[in-house]
């Protein structure tokens, strides 16, 4: 538990660790996305989009867009990623942050996790939401998650968290940690050096944050809500896409909008009181950008061939990743 809550107390990050990489690119208007073209997950083997080349002076960034929800079915494998992988000399690891306690400082932290996740005082879901949002609530709990009455004792970003997951597995997806596997397995056995890209947040007093938290209101209703929207409206899309990564057809989910409850996730716990008396959880993403971008341009210049992945929406939105790289100057050409 300690592995998951952690986390998402360092939360400064884009979103909360279960929520994430569910982000789609900026999509075109909903006006395409009423018409749902299919409704069965491709099963099989897959080979998911190809390779972004970020390039100066004869020397390669290929950059892998992940993507998650994806076909619980579906086996990954695409030869031109496995041969390229192959034959660079490094491999850059996805922007992130983390924070680590140590054995037995996570040890110490134990009695401290006991009712983490639920509402302080007492209180429950219906006592926190606004009442219209408990209404639309209480049929998709029922859906997905059944008689599961001790959720309603939980904040609402983590029943939110609870009820997204069970949606998921409803609908027959995943959360596609299988690619991110096939990948690692590639790296291991062909020794390729793994930078790693992610910063780390400093826990002076993990302890005090963790009774903070407990004791803190979150704004997470928005998170709430916009969870609630993409589980009552959203399945087929989100399996459309899911089709779409797995065919490498970009355009099919740019084409698909929908609401963005990462976002609003994520603000609920950056925006937390627990992190704005503590300056090394401020400007998170920023510097999560900013030092995946130093490792990037640090590996271009050194080596012949580097491998990266990043979530499609960090390569594709107007200011992501790759956009970076190229107002610095580098060649960015898109998959074929």
């Amino acid at each position: 538990m300690l592995k998951r809550v952690l986390p998402a107390l360092c939360l400064a990050l884009p979103a909360l660790s279960a929520l994430a990489q569910t982000e789609a690119p900026p999509a075109a208007a909903d006006a395409e996305a009423g018409a749902v073209p299919e409704q069965i997950l491709v099963v099989g083997q897959k080979p998911g989009p190809g390779l972004w080349k970020v390039s100066k002076d004869g020397h390669v960034l290929w950059v892998f867009g992940t993507y998650s929800p994806l076909p619980h079915k579906m086996e990954w494998r695409s030869q031109q990623v496995e041969s390229i992988l192959a034959q660079s000399q490094e491999y850059l690891t996805p922007p992130g942050a983390h924070a680590s306690v140590g054995f037995f400082g996570g040890l110490a932290l134990l009695p401290n996790l006991i009712g983490l996740k639920k509402n302080p005082d007492g209180a429950t879901l219906k006592d926190v939401l606004p009442a219209d949002v408990y209404a639309r609530w209480l049929p998709l709990k029922a859906k997905y998650l059944g008689d599961d009455d001790g959720i309603e004792r939980e904040r609402p970003i983590f029943a939110a968290e609870t009820l997204f997951s069970a949606g998921l597995k409803k609908a027959g997806l995943s959360k596609g940690y299988e690619v991110q596997r096939k990948l690692d397995d590639i790296i291991k056995q062909h020794k390729i050096k793994v930078v790693k890209t992610s910063i780390e947040l400093p826990l002076e007093d993990p302890s005090k944050m963790l009774k903070e938290f407990k004791q803190s209101q979150l704004a997470d209703t928005a998170c709430f809500s916009k969870t609630l929207e993409r589980l009552e409206g959203d399945i087929d899309a989100m399996r459309v896409r899911a089709n779409a990564w797995a065919k490498g057809d970009l355009e099919a989910i740019q084409k698909l909008s929908y609401p963005d409850q990462e976002t609003e996730c994520g603000d609920a716990m950056r925006g937390a009181e627990f992190t704005k008396t503590r300056p090394g959880f401020q400007n998170v993403k920023e510097r999560m950008q900013a030092a995946w971008l130093g490792a990037a341009e640090k590996a271009l210049a050194a080596n012949g061939s580097t491998f990266a992945t990043l979530r499609l929406a960090d390569i594709l939105k107007p200011d992501g990743y790759l956009a970076a790289l190229k107002a610095k100057g580098y060649t960015v050409e898109s998959p074929d």
